[in-house]
């Protein structure tokens, strides 16, 4: 795949400590929604050990103008220079990469297992699936601290409304720290909370992103039930 140039187009606050960065598509750039890029930043001002490329789930869906990442924004060179960068800023693009796409039997149900600023490849796929009408059933557990952390919440709400097919289940593990009051689920994703929202725990193909020791307790979990290897799809986002 050819490397790619784009420049930075606008940026936006999602969450306490996450931001969105949107970038030109360059011309011929085609990706599937749940996909991933490396993003390299040309010359940057600082660099440090960790250097100058990431690799990012593209959050925004493929029939999109802009291409969108989130990320939690660490103090480290990288995140510095990408929050500073003057707007036409040029970065390189490596990709698309990744197999954390929508499996195409629409028969088969999708569970979406997602920890923090692990929503995005998800954000990506319920887009794409309210755009295309897919038939897919899509059922998406989304967990965070508070919800000031839960970056994308108000839009997700909005296409569980707008697309029957789409239903967001939202925990928050320390809703005590929130400034706000929370009705919905409490505590870690588990078995039980599967068990209170899915009619059937193993017919789904079950997709799952998050830091490591998330995906680690997904998968877990996920063995216990039964569920074979080839119905779970992962990624792990390290540098959370």
């Amino acid at each position: 795949m050819p490397v790619r140039e784009a420049t930075l187009v606008r940026r936006d606050t999602v969450a306490e400590g996450t931001m969105a960065f949107y970038f030109s598509r360059p011309s011929g750039f085609q990706h599937r929604a749940g996909q991933s890029l490396l993003m390299t930043l040309v010359d940057p001002p600082q660099t440090d050990s960790e250097g100058d490329s990431r690799n990012f789930t593209i959050a925004s869906a493929p029939h999109e103008a802009e291409l969108m990442i989130a990320t939690r924004m660490r103090d480290t060179a990288f995140k510095r220079v990408l929050k500073a960068a003057p707007i036409g800023t040029t970065v390189r693009l490596d990709g698309p990469n990744g197999e954390m796409v929508l499996h195409d039997d629409p028969a088969r149900p999708a569970v979406l297992l997602a920890g923090g600023i692990g929503i995005t490849p998800f954000l990506s796929i319920a887009r794409d699936a309210a755009h295309q009408r897919l038939p897919h059933r899509l059922c998406l557990f989304y967990s965070n601290r508070r919800p000031e952390d839960a970056a994308f919440l108000a839009e997700l709400r909005g296409l569980g409304q707008a697309n029957p097919n789409f239903r967001l289940i939202a925990a928050m593990t320390e809703p005590e720290k929130s400034a706000q009051q929370w009705a919905g689920e409490t505590g870690f994703i588990r078995r039980e909370m599967l068990e209170r929202h899915l009619p059937d725990l193993v017919s789904p193909i079950y997709y799952f992103a998050g830091p490591p020791a998330m995906t680690m307790a997904m998968q877990k979990m996920l063995e216990a039930i039964g569920i074979d290897e080839q119905a779970m799809r992962y990624e792990e986002f390290y540098g959370y």
